[in-house]
């Protein structure tokens, strides 16, 4: 069973909640970030993406970039801006999207679950990535960014959830520009904050990484340094789900070359495997083994004829059954984490994005892909296996800033 941990956490004053509250810093560029940033010095992007207060040519992975973050995290806490907890609490993180809401409890996770294997994961992690956070929370000594985590809904541990944030009024609640809700009320209650560490202990098996291995991984390494220094160090910032509450958006393909075929013999190559229908508007896939096509300021659906490899968790994901029938055999595409002919759009973008990146000759084929579910996740990452590279894409997206966890 697993352990969770409440935290002293650093967030803002009240007042400025919804200015420090950021994007994560993995779904923005650094001229991206610069621009949201602009304007508003208590955004939290200084922190995590402190480069946007250095000269441009600046390596943003450089130890100024560090250095700079540290130095703006301490003029936040000095300015009054940001406030350590006067002792460890859980906090609740309520997400509001489109009239849909879910609630996630904020706390600190195991790292010892972590290697243990008690926190699943589903996705491979690349070094450089490792790295870069590994150098921002040595130097700043901060998890700033969140752990978006899923478990397998159990009732009581919710009851006890819904029942914290009907009787109390939250510290944060407001909507950001993307329109989304943040909303976040404190456990400081040492009973309640007992018994919501006993019900994860007796009750939850396993947690599952949604979004943020890279940080996870992190913090993992990091604690090798810090340890010895630090029982903070031993723990990491997550927010964990229930299962009942989640949605996964498709996360699709788009391609910039059909493999030195022409459009014609492509077609022929494609209806091989799959049964092919001009439709005449754009195709979001409702039911497993279908995808939608682009090309051409065409849209097709394609309907596989039949699955070779039909069994395992891995075999069963339309990003398996299209990678096998379809992008290795006929574009020659091996491995999609590696080959640069290949890119990746997330649903949040919709598929008038994937239009776009055809028709402006940037790409060459877009496909649409049905989104993978959450029991989907649970069977791979169960099985120790991991997803096909860009599987899973999850909104509305935790802010950084809000919750952040000192490990020195």
């Amino acid at each position: 069973m697993v352990t969770i941990i409440p935290f002293k956490a650093l967030r803002p004053e009240a007042p400025y909640a919804k200015q420090v509250a950021a994007k994560p810093y993995d779904v923005l560029t650094s001229s991206e970030a610069k621009v949201e940033a602009q304007g508003n010095p208590a955004s939290f992007l200084h922190v995590t993406k402190s480069e946007i207060d250095l000269p441009a040519n600046v390596d943003p992975y450089s130890q100024k970039v560090y250095d700079k973050a540290k130095q703006n995290l301490d003029a936040f806490m000095s300015r009054n801006i940001l406030f350590t907890e006067n002792k460890p609490c859980y906090y609740i993180y309520q997400l509001v999207m489109n009239g849909s809401s879910q609630t996630g409890l904020v706390c600190c996770s195991s790292l010892d679950d972590y290697e243990n294997n008690l926190i699943r994961k589903h996705e491979l992690t690349r070094p450089d990535k490792e790295m870069d956070r590994i150098n921002h929370m040595k130097t700043t000594g901060a998890q700033t960014g969140n752990v978006f985590m899923a478990y397998k809904y159990v009732p009581v541990i919710d009851e006890v959830i819904e029942n914290w944030k009907n009787e109390k009024s939250p510290v944060y609640d407001f909507v950001a520009d993307d329109k989304i809700q943040h909303t976040i009320w404190l456990i400081n209650d040492e009973k309640i904050i007992q018994k919501i560490s006993r019900l994860f202990k007796e009750h939850v098996p396993a947690t599952y990484i949604a979004d943020g291995h890279h940080r996870a991984a992190s913090a993992a390494k990091v604690r090798t340094y810090l340890a010895a220094n630090s029982k903070a160090a031993n723990y990491f910032l997550t927010t964990l789900f229930p299962s009942n509450q989640l949605k996964i958006m498709d996360y699709n393909r788009v391609v910039k070359d059909l493999n030195g075929l022409t459009e014609e013999s492509f077609l022929q190559k494609v209806e091989e495997n799959f049964s092919v229908e001009k439709i005449s508007e754009a195709f979001s896939p409702l039911q497993a083994h279908t995808f939608g096509m682009y090309m051409n300021h065409q849209w097709y659906k394609l309907s596989v004829k039949t699955n070779s490899n039909s069994e395992g968790p891995i075999a069963n994901l339309d990003i398996t059954v299209l990678h096998e029938n379809l992008l290795q055999p006929v574009l020659g595409i091996a491995d999609q984490r590696t080959d640069k002919r290949i890119d990746f759009i997330g649903g949040i973008r919709g598929l008038t994005e994937l239009e776009k990146r055809v028709n402006n000759g940037e790409m060459a084929v877009a496909f649409s892909i049905h989104p993978v579910s959450i029991q989907q996740l649970f069977d791979v990452a169960d099985s120790g296996n991991v997803m096909p590279p860009k599987s899973t894409w999850f909104e509305p997206k935790l802010r950084d800033g809000l919750l952040t966890h000192l490990v020195c």
